[in-house]
């Protein structure tokens, strides 16, 4: 097997190719355009003897600087495999040739996908990208919107200080109306921007609402299961289906858990067998969904509320009660996931069937 490791910057890319016992075979240096990757599936071609199923790339898990590489690779029909970053460090550390350069690196990546076998492979972009995309894109206007909403507060304190605005009332397209119409009563540089500031406030708010409707949409589509979760809504959902980007990629609800950071750490030796702690890894975007359903179930909806209430029965402390709930809200998760992909497989396959 050969194994093609890369790192990955702005303006080229370094690639190793690396036998089966980690041995070099070659370096190449390429550009980030077409041209350059083009090249780069044509100098992996002299590798092919090599393996008879084909050459292997591993791109290290930055998406922002391999996504068009990743994409060219798997069009041009190639094996692509994703290394997180954090198995570099070993690899690096074991090489053979000390120091830090952009061959020392690529080397590492391709050590670290020899290493472990079972590395997500990267598949082309699906629906699943653009809810991710829609996502974050959405998750960048909350903040922009909480950041000026907080500077509006300030400049309308100034301007009247009695005036009271209600709690989150800047997300409401009625109250930035009320404020704008209070604000026709003053001149001067703090009450125009304070009316820029609120004008911005009302954009964004629109603009969350329509990205809000076209993620419904979609997840509705992918993930149906996935919204029937009690304390699931569309958001949380959303986070879900994005980060995942396809369940196939898990082979057991554990491996899924493992990402989701709801498996606990093995910390034992010795006698003291069966000793776990807070796992702070895995994908914190996911793990930060599960705790919002998991908190939503606190209140009362669904089964979180029971099963929290055996566990403070047990001696548990709430944190730790809401640790539990959410690893087994992983697995519920992970469920609802495999339910709606065999669901899209069936609807895919029933047009050929028909056909046959």
């Amino acid at each position: 097997m050969v194994m093609i490791g890369t790192d990955s910057h702005k303006r080229t890319h370094t690639m190793v190719a690396l036998d089966e016992v980690g041995r070099r075979l070659g370096t190449k240096t390429v550009s980030t355009n077409a041209e350059g990757h083009l090249a780069l599936v044509e100098w992996s071609a002299q590798f092919a003897d090599h393996d008879e199923h084909g050459v292997r790339f591993a791109l290290e898990d930055c998406r922002h600087l391999t996504r068009r590489l990743e994409s060219d690779l798997l069009a041009a029909g190639q094996r692509v495999l994703r290394v997180p970053t954090r198995l570099m460090a070993g690899a690096r550390r074991s090489s053979r040739e000390p120091g830090k350069s952009d061959p020392i690196d690529a080397e590492a990546v391709a050590l670290a996908a020899l290493r472990h076998a079972d590395l997500p492979a990267a598949e082309l972009d699906g629906p699943a990208r653009e809810v991710k995309l829609l996502s974050d894109h959405r998750h960048d206007l909350v903040v922009q919107r909480s950041r000026i909403a907080q500077q509006v507060r300030w400049h309308l304190h100034e301007l009247n200080p009695d005036l009271m605005i209600p709690s989150r009332g800047l997300r409401r397209q009625n109250v930035v109306r009320e404020l704008l119409a209070e604000l026709d009563r003053f001149d001067g540089v703090v009450a125009r921007l304070a009316r820029r500031h609120l004008l911005r406030c009302q954009e964004l708010t629109t603009q969350i609402n329509n990205l809000e409707r076209e993620l419904r949409d979609l997840v509705r589509q992918l993930a149906p299961s996935l919204l029937e979760i009690p304390g699931c809504g569309v958001l949380s959902a959303a986070v879900i289906v994005g980060e995942t980007a396809g369940v196939h990629r898990f082979r057991d609800k554990s491996a899924y858990a493992r990402f989701t950071g709801t498996a606990p750490v093995p910390v034992w030796s010795g006698s003291s067998a069966g000793k776990v702690r807070l796992n702070r890894g895995g994908n914190r975007s996911v793990n930060c969904a599960l705790h919002m359903i998991a908190v939503t179930q606190a209140r009362g909806v669904g089964p979180g509320r029971p099963y929290l209430d055996k566990q403070l029965a047990r001696g548990k402390d709430r944190v730790a009660a809401l640790r539990l709930l959410r690893r087994r809200l992983s697995d519920v998760v992970f469920t609802a996931l495999r339910a709606d992909l065999r669901a899209s497989q069936r609807t895919v396959s029933a047009p050929l069937q028909l056909a046959a």
